[in-house]
């Protein structure tokens, strides 16, 4: 290891180390990205309090699964509020990397805690549900 790297970053928990760990149980703040990556802040912020270093979100947490609407889609046609319904579903998904990235990344940094959490990302016009793993130094 070149010494420039070699104090990067602290040892990982070795075998045998117990972490606390935390699941959320929470609902996301529905089509409000930032009102979202508040009560993850939040609630990251409240579990690393306790002495959690693994903080752990729901799948699509950022910023909502949208179970139950069809987003008035049948098979060749889609209503004006189905419309809509998707257009505040799409323009509250995440770009990766983008600043909803940047802010979970703080997130995890100033509570130094290891974070998990699903979002909805958004490239070129499709939605992808996707997992992002952040370190206690943001990585």
């Amino acid at each position: 290891m070149t010494p420039s790297l070699r104090h990067k970053r602290k040892p990982s928990p070795t075998f045998g180390e117990k972490v606390k760990v935390a699941v959320v149980q929470a609902a996301p703040v529905l089509f409000d990205r930032d009102r979202t990556l508040k009560k993850v802040h939040a609630l990251a912020g409240q579990a690393a309090r306790q002495g959690v270093k693994l903080v752990v979100f729901p799948e699509a947490f950022v910023s909502a699964y949208p179970r139950g609407l069809d987003f008035g889609a049948v098979v060749g046609s889609r209503s004006d509020r189905g419309r809509e319904d998707f257009r505040r579903y799409y323009d509250s998904s995440v770009d990766v990397p983008g600043p909803a990235v940047i802010t979970l990344s703080r997130t995890a940094a100033k509570h130094k805690i290891y974070l998990v959490i699903g979002v909805i990302e958004r490239d070129r016009g499709t939605l992808y549900c996707t997992v992002l793993f952040f370190a206690p130094d943001g990585d």
